[in-house]
């Protein structure tokens, strides 16, 4: 195993201990009435600064092998608030659209590299050219998996922005509650049973 896998490994074990503690610390202090403002205000913080960790920690460990990386409400939203989180939205979706049309494109040509270096009938340096081109293009897979979580990173940032803080501790405890569900259903997805390949 890479060394910058095991260590993505290691951290990413820590940051869900970290995630986990800091959602139920964030959910304890919503539901008490006599959470003051600034506390809540630091919850908020030291969550956003835990999902930049885990964005830093994704990059680092993308770097090192790209294929290793691959609600409830909130409380009524004012009409500025409404408009903010729309042109985010749009702004947002605008990005992510033009991220998804880049990977399809380069998936295809990475597929098309490796099998151009896997034909038998091509030149003798093909397979060396095709190699450089899939090593590129791999390059550019990381640099995709770097912007896509940049992206999820100015969202979270600017949704502070916009939202009073103990409307982001809500989102911020959705979030959290949400990558639990998501990593228990993984967790019972890699356990599951697999047919035979051989039938």
């Amino acid at each position: 195993m890479d060394p910058g896998v095991a260590a993505f490994e290691l951290q990413y074990g820590h940051w869900v201990d970290e995630q986990e503690r800091h959602t139920t610390e964030l959910r304890g202090a919503l539901q008490a009435q006599a959470t003051s403002e600034l506390e809540l205000r630091m919850l908020v913080e030291t969550g956003l600064a835990n999902y930049d960790h885990l964005f830093r920690i994704k990059s680092a460990a993308a770097c090192a092998d790209v294929f290793c990386i691959l609600s409830p409400q909130l409380e009524p939203l004012s009409d500025t608030q409404v408009m903010a989180v729309y042109s985010l939205r749009q702004s947002s979706a605008q990005a992510e659209d033009a991220l998804s049309q880049g990977m399809e494109k380069l998936q295809q040509t990475l597929s098309e590299s490796l099998l151009a270096t896997a034909d038998p009938f091509a030149a003798p340096n093909a397979y060396n050219m095709g190699a450089n081109s899939a090593v590129v293009k791999l390059e550019g897979l990381v640099g995709f998996v770097q912007q896509a979580d940049h992206l999820r990173q100015e969202t979270l940032q600017n949704m502070h922005k916009i939202l009073t803080t103990r409307q982001a501790a809500r989102g911020l405890l959705a979030l959290g509650d949400y990558f639990q569900r998501l990593r228990a259903l993984s967790s019972l997805w890699a356990a599951r049973p697999r047919e035979s390949a051989i039938s």
